[in-house]
């Protein structure tokens, strides 16, 4: 994967439109819903019960809906209320999928009370043929809007391919 991220940002310094602090975009089709169930897989699971959190850590894959995310660590912060997921913080390499977009980065947050992600670190989002990079990456996953912000680089696929 290191190697499609250089080729992305080599390309990028050559054929993409000039480079911008910020863009906004529509990830229309993520459908997270935040209310749905969340499955958690890992090599490992650390409980602390006195902060209310969980910690998976090794080859974490997280699933809720059409949303997928893959990390080396995932901690799970509970609601003190309702026992409730409340919060996700993963690192280790995180890797966002949906039907059509792919997005990585070093570490996501992913806020279920407020049905936001933000990813930051190295963010490459690709959808079909195009691609942008930056250093941030903030989702509604309600709305599939993202803003990304800090050195904003892009390559749009062009005609057919």
């Amino acid at each position: 994967m290191k190697f499609y991220k250089t080729a992305i940002l080599c390309a990028t310094l050559s054929f993409a439109a000039p480079a911008l602090s910020q863009t906004d975009i529509n990830l229309g089709a993520v459908n997270a819903d935040p209310t749905a169930p969340v499955e958690i897989t890992a090599d490992s699971l650390s409980i602390e019960q006195s902060s209310g959190t969980a910690i998976f850590e090794g080859n974490v894959v997280l699933g809720q809906g059409d949303l997928r995310l893959s990390a080396g660590r995932v901690q799970v912060v509970y609601n003190d209320a309702s026992g409730d997921i409340s919060r996700l913080s993963a690192s280790g390499g995180v890797t966002f999928v949906t039907g059509t977009e792919a997005a990585e980065a070093r570490e996501a947050e992913y806020d279920l009370d407020n049905g936001t992600l933000v990813m930051t670190g190295e963010v490459l989002l690709t959808q079909g043929a195009s691609a942008i990079s930056s250093d941030s990456m903030r989702i509604d996953l309600e709305t599939g809007a993202a803003r990304m912000e800090g050195r904003v680089r892009t390559v749009f696929a062009q005609g057919g391919n």
